[in-house]
């Protein structure tokens, strides 16, 4: 059975229905489980999003925009780490490109099963791929691509 559950979140989906699935697993399985949020640096000209807007940067700061995005990050995912009842230390937030940091997570901590939302798969995401795709075909072991209810 498994021994480490990862779960790859994002801010903006609506976290409640994955939660309990792996909430459920981690019950069943007692693994350990992890929180991982990639914040993927963004282009100076983009300050939105899920973050929000962030006021009075310096456009030639994206060492200090990264930061801000990743405290933000931080921030939100509190609630999450709580209701899960999971320690700082289970939370992790790296930067980078999101599928190969989950990844590279995976592999270097031996995760057994990474968990992840899927979207249905639509317009230029079918040309483009997507995070949970690059997931499923890059991970070394199993993955759980939990498709959201509209």
């Amino acid at each position: 059975m498994y021994k480490h559950i990862l779960f790859a979140t994002e801010l903006n989906e609506t976290k409640s229905y994955i939660e309990n699935k792996v909430t459920q697993l981690q019950q069943l399985t007692q693994a350990k489980l992890s929180v991982i949020h990639v914040v993927e640096p963004i282009p100076n000209v983009y300050y939105g999003g899920v973050y929000g807007v962030i006021p009075g940067l310096d456009s030639s700061d994206s060492i200090g925009t990264t930061r801000i995005l990743e405290e933000r990050a931080k921030d939100i995912l509190q609630a999450l780490v709580k209701r899960l009842k999971l320690t700082e230390q289970d939370l992790h937030i790296p930067i980078g490109h999101t599928s190969e940091e989950i990844l590279a997570f995976a592999q270097k901590e031996n995760v057994d099963l990474i968990i992840a939302g899927s979207h249905g798969v639509h317009g230029l995401q079918v040309l483009l791929g997507s995070t949970t795709n690059a997931i499923v075909h890059g991970a070394t072991c199993d993955v759980l691509a939990v498709r959201f209810k509209e």
